[in-house]
C-alpha cells in the first residue's frame, strides 16, 4: 500500500506529493477523488516520490491518471530530466520502447462495412500476424535490419508499405535521428529479425472503431474525422526486439550506477549521467527500438489498408484510408520546454504517458499546426477508445504530455483467476463487439474488468485541461494476439 506517502489536494484533478527526504523536486499526480483510491492501492504513489530522487530532474514528477505499479517508475509517469546534470533511466522508458497507437480514418461508414463485418474481422485476423512470439512475412538479413533501426517508417514506406504522406502524419516523422545500431546487441538484432510486421500479445491490439462521437467539430474536421464514419486503431511497439534493448541496459545501467555514485531508492532505478558513454549509447540503441515499432506499425498500416479493400472490394480512392496520426508512449525525448521562467533542452521520459503538443508547436505535422497535436488514448478490450487534442497548458505543466489508456486495477495472473473467458466474450457478442484471439489466456487478462474506466480517466485529463476530447470511438471488431 501506499499508505506511507503524504498526497495533498491541490484541486479536483491535481495531487501533490511534497518534496520530503532526498526527493529533488515535488511529485504531481492528476486524478479525480475516485480514481484516486485505485492509485492509492499499489505502490505507484512511492514510485512517483522514488522518481523525484533522480538527478538532473526538474519541476516535478509526474504521473497520468492512468498510473499504476510498474517497473522503477510507475506506468503513466513522466519526468524531464536536465540535459547537462541530469540522468537517463530506462525504468522511465519500459520494456515496450515505442509501444503506442496509430489511428487510421476512411470514408466508410457502419452501414458500408456491417454486412461484412465478421468477414473483415476474419480477414484482419488472418492477415495480421499476432500473439507471443509471432513472426510476420518480413525476413531480415541483419544488414537490412540495421537500416529499419536506422530509418523507422521511412524504411517501411521505401519498401512498398506505404507512402510518404504517413510519414508526415507520424511522430518524429517515424525517426529518430539518434538511432545507432552499434549501440544494440547481437540478441536484439536476432530477436527482432523476424519480428517486424507483427502485431504482438498482451493488451496490443487492431480495432475497427465507429466514431461515436465528436466533440470537438473544428478539431475532428481538421483530423479527418467524422461521426458515423468508421476508423481502425492499432495499437503494437517494438516487439522482442524493445524488450532486450531495455532488458541489456538495465545490466549496462546497475553498474553505471556504483561507477557514477548515484544515490537511488529502487535499483530498478537504474540510471547513468545523459552525458555518459552509457546514458548516449542507451539513448541511441532506445532510438533504434523506436524507429523498429514505427516500421512496424507502418507494415500493419498497409496490410490493414489491403485487407479492407479485398473484403470489402473497394478501390482505394473509395475507401479513402489514411493515418490520422501515430503517436508514441514509451519513449525518452530530448525536447526544448520552459522550466523556472528560462527554456532548456531536456530528456522528456514518457512510460505509459503521451506527447500533447499545442497548435503552433513546431512538432506538430503542419497540416495539424493550426489546431494541435492529435492525441491518442486506447481503451481496454471492447471499451470505448479516444481522440483528444493537445493544449499549451500540457506545455505549461506536464512537459507537453497527457494519458496513455485505461490503466490497470488487476495483474494479468489476478485477471486470468478470475475471470471467465466464455462468458466474456459471449458479454462482448451481445454488445455488438467481435473478438478474435489467439487464446484464451489473452481474453481474460485483457478482461475490461482488469483496467480503469478510460471514459473517467480521459474526463481527468479534459477537465485538467491537459488534452482536450475531440471524438469517442466504440469497437466494433477487436484482434488480439
Amino acid at each position: 500500500m501506499a499508505n506511507d506517502i503524504r498526497i495533498e489536494k491541490i484541486d479536483d484533478y491535481r495531487w501533490r506529493i511534497p518534496k520530503t527526504g532526498g526527493m529533488r523536486v515535488p511529485g504531481l499526480i492528476y486524478a479525480s477523488e475516485d480514481l484516486l483510491r485505485h492509485i492509492k492501492l499499489d505502490q505507484s504513489p512511492k514510485q512517483v516520490a522514488n522518481v523525484a530522487h533522480l538527478p538532473g530532474i526538474v519541476k516535478y514528477s509526474l504521473a497520468m491518471p492512468d498510473m499504476h505499479w510498474g517497473y522503477g517508475f510507475p506506468i503513466g509517469g513522466v519526468a524531464a530530466t536536465d540535459l547537462e546534470s541530469g540522468v537517463i533511466s530506462p525504468g522511465g522508458v519500459g520494456y515496450d520502447i515505442n509501444c503506442g497507437c496509430r489511428l487510421l480514418r476512411t470514408d466508410l461508414t457502419y452501414e458500408d462495412v456491417k454486412p461484412k463485418l465478421e468477414e473483415l474481422a476474419r480477414n484482419l485476423f488472418n492477415n495480421i500476424p499476432c500473439g507471443v512470439g509471432s513472426t510476420g512475412v518480413i525476413k531480415l538479413t541483419p544488414q537490412e535490419e540495421k537500416k529499419v533501426l536506422k530509418e523507422g517508417a521511412v524504411w517501411a514506406v521505401r519498401n512498398g508499405y506505404g507512402d510518404m504522406e504517413d510519414v508526415e502524419r507520424t511522430e518524429e516523422g517515424g525517426k529518430m535521428e539518434a538511432a545507432d545500431p552499434a549501440a544494440v546487441s547481437d540478441r536484439a538484432i536476432t530477436r527482432g529479425r523476424e519480428q517486424l510486421g507483427t502485431l504482438g500479445s498482451g493488451n496490443h491490439f487492431l480495432e475497427v472503431d465507429l466514431i461515436e462521437q465528436v466533440y470537438d467539430e473544428a478539431v475532428a474536421r481538421a483530423f479527418g474525422l467524422e461521426a458515423g464514419n468508421i476508423a481502425i486503431l492499432i495499437h503494437s511497439g517494438s516487439r522482442g526486439f524493445g524488450y532486450q534493448v531495455c532488458d541489456d541496459y538495465l545490466h549496462t545501467m546497475g553498474k553505471a550506477v556504483h561507477k557514477y555514485n548515484i544515490k537511488l531508492p529502487d535499483r530498478q532505478l537504474a540510471s547513468a549521467p545523459l552525458r555518459s558513454p552509457e546514458g548516449e549509447a542507451y539513448f541511441s540503441a532506445m532510438a533504434c527500438a523506436a524507429n523498429y515499432a514505427w516500421a512496424n506499425r507502418q507494415c500493419l498500416m498497409h496490410w490493414t489498408r489491403e485487407t479492407f479493400e479485398k473484403t470489402l472490394g473497394i478501390s482505394p480512392t473509395d475507401l479513402n484510408l489514411k493515418l490520422v496520426y501515430d503517436v508514441c508512449h514509451n519513449i525518452a525525448k530530448k525536447e526544448r520546454h520552459v522550466v523556472d521562467g528560462k527554456e532548456i533542452e531536456v530528456c522528456v521520459h514518457r512510460k505509459g504517458a503521451t506527447r500533447a503538443f499545442p497548435a503552433g508547436h513546431p512538432d506538430v505535422p503542419e497540416c495539424y499546426r493550426d489546431v494541435g497535436q492529435p492525441v491518442l488514448i486506447p481503451g481496454d478490450m471492447g471499451t470505448n477508445s479516444y481522440v483528444l487534442v493537445g493544449t499549451q497548458l500540457a506545455m505549461q505543466e506536464t512537459f507537453g504530455s497527457t494519458c496513455h489508456g485505461a490503466g490497470r486495477v488487476r495483474s494479468r495472473s489476478q485477471s486470468k483467476r478470475v475471470t471467465d473467458s466464455h462468458a466474456l466474450l459471449k458479454d462482448l457478442e451481445q454488445k455488438g463487439i467481435i473478438v478474435m484471439a489467439r487464446g484464451k489466456r489473452t481474453i481474460a487478462e485483457e478482461a475490461p474488468e482488469a483496467y480503469k474506466d478510460v471514459d473517467k480517466v480521459v474526463e481527468v485529463v479534459h477537465r485538467a485541461g491537459i488534452s482536450r476530447k475531440v471524438a469517442k470511438l466504440r469497437p466494433l471488431c477487436v484482434i488480439k494476439g
